[in-house]
């Protein structure tokens, strides 16, 4: 009984040793495999993931790089005995496949010649700034005065046909050295959606988007930039002749003792302006409406005195910095065309504060005619030589009576108008529910609305 009792126990204890045996063996297979595999992968993976298998790793890290200051975080193939050296490199999103030395990251819009060397004198290498502007045949004589003025200071000129006519432009000395996009009926704001992307633009310092009626016998592009630079304006306008301009806001007027105003003053009555104020239209030039947009919609119909109470702002010639305009442009809505209710969010751009990002030049101003563009008007709307030179004459602001005259006049201006107030309140919406969804971000001036509620 006893000698078989051992030998069971000698067959349990090499049963165990061969069990354990075992065991390490495994261990020691799948540690060399492990240790061979993440070799492998660590030299391979950041290649993998360029080509897509990995693309939601690649996506946060092109969000986490920065190219240029703004571009991203692109994923380098690796591979190489530098790889950890290559690991910190950045690469637009796309290029992961090409050498980082062919990668062009940027572009501009100056017009390359399809053979020969470039001609140094139409050549707009230098050219510092960008003005983009909406223009119609009706309004070529104005047009014209404009855009000599840019050129001469260097600038790079974009025309925005909205009534699709451009051969007739032909005639003038600098037509071939403009660019010409043409779109039927399109507003200012659907073309710089869709043309004036921040990384196509990111070459140029600021962005002229400019209507086209404007008088600028007193204005000189080149002074004005110097001006803003000077000054750390992000958001900016030239100021308006208060004797020759159509005003919608008071903010905009020209002070003839001043350089630059970032804000104005209302001492008497309902919406005072004062040295506490910090919030549009005091400051900021761009408008702050506390009233219900359903009131908008009630009086579509209504004329532009009404604005007046409601502080909007015709936004007629913003420049906006190059980072105040990539942060604009995101907040354009591809679909909402006339832009109404931007201009009341334009401070969250100004890269700042707005009460010292944003400002309105006084040095360098312009006229507002106010003509009427999109819409027509039966009968037309040219402005002529003699209408050119009779604007140099005071023109009164317009009063409920004339506007009234006008609407009758219009083919279709009321229906763009309705329009433009449907539109402001859809992007109130939005932005109203942007605010309630994006529980990360923090509204950097909710105190002082707390403040001015008070």
């Amino acid at each position: 009984m006893k000698s078989s009792c051992t030998f069971v126990s000698v067959m349990s204890d090499s049963k165990a040793r061969l069990y354990l045996c075992s065991v390490l063996v495994s261990a020691f297979l799948i540690s060399c495999f492990y240790f061979t595999g993440s070799v492998f992968f660590a030299g391979n993976y950041r290649l993998l993931s360029g080509f897509g298998i990995n693309g939601t790793q690649r996506d946060a890290n092109y969000d986490n790089c920065k190219i240029s200051g703004r571009l991203g975080k692109g994923v380098y193939a690796g591979g190489n005995k530098d790889s950890e050296k290559c690991a910190d490199k950045c690469k637009p999103l796309g290029s992961e496949a090409l050498p980082e030395g062919i990668v062009a990251k940027t572009s501009n819009f100056e017009m390359r010649p399809l053979f020969g060397d470039v001609d140094e004198k139409t050549s707009l290498t230098g050219s510092v700034s960008l003005l983009a502007m909406p223009v119609g045949i009706k309004q070529k004589e104005l047009v014209n005065q404009i855009i000599q003025k840019f050129l001469e200071d260097n600038f790079v000129v974009i025309l925005f046909h909205y009534d699709a006519i451009v051969d007739k432009w032909n005639d003038l000395e600098w037509s071939n050295r403009v660019i010409h996009i043409s779109a039927l009926n399109q507003t200012k704001w659907w073309f710089a959606k869709r043309f004036l992307h921040p990384d196509i633009v990111s070459e140029y310092e600021y962005i002229f988007l400019w209507d086209e009626d404007l008088g600028v016998e007193n204005f000189h592009p080149g002074r004005y930039v110097s001006i803003v630079k000077e000054e750390g304006l992000e958001i900016s306008q030239p100021a308006l002749d208060p004797a020759k301009s159509r005003v919608h806001q008071q903010i905009t007027l020209r002070n003839r003792y001043s350089r630059v105003h970032r804000r104005y003053y209302k001492l008497r009555g309902g919406g005072r302006c004062d040295e506490n104020s910090t919030a549009p239209p005091c400051v900021g030039y761009t408008l702050y409406s506390s009233l219900n947009l359903s009131i908008f919609l009630l009086v579509s119909e209504t004329d532009c005195s009404f604005l007046l109470l409601c502080r909007w702002v015709e936004m007629m010639a913003p420049v906006f910095s190059r980072a105040a305009w990539r942060c604009t442009w995101y907040m354009i809505q591809n679909d909402l065309i006339h832009a109404w209710g931007l201009d009341r969010l334009l401070g969250y751009c100004a890269q700042g504060d707005r009460t010292a990002k944003v400002g309105v030049v006084d040095e360098e101003y312009i006229v507002h005619m106010g003509l009427p563009t999109l819409g027509g008007v039966s009968g037309g709307n040219k402005v002529d030589n003699e209408t050119v030179e009779h604007s140099s004459q005071p023109q009164k602001l317009v009063n409920s009576e004339s506007l009234e005259t006008e609407e009758v006049k219009s083919d279709n201006r009321s229906a763009v108008r309705k329009q433009s107030y449907i539109e402001m309140a859809k992007f109130q919406k939005r932005w109203n529910n942007a605010i309630k969804k994006d529980k990360c971000w923090v509204d950097p001036y909710s105190d002082l609305k707390k403040q001015e509620g008070h």
